[in-house]
């Protein structure tokens, strides 16, 4: 099922009042890694990159 554009403007407007971004840079091929890794614990890349934060970081809120 396609979104509608109203759809995907509430999308965006939900997610700019609601999260951060942050862009992260890793080497050539190690993009394909984490995301191996991320599958394999049935995770997406933001989830397991989210959870491995939480766990180093106490101040980080769920």
């Amino acid at each position: 099922m396609a979104y509608s554009e109203a759809q995907k403007k509430a999308v965006k407007k939900y997610n700019t009042k609601s999260y951060d971004e942050i862009k992260l840079r890793v080497k050539k091929g190690n993009k394909d890694i984490i995301q191996k890794h991320a599958e394999s614990r049935n995770e997406t890349v933001n989830g397991m990159l989210n959870r491995l934060l939480e766990n180093e970081i106490p101040e980080i809120k769920e």
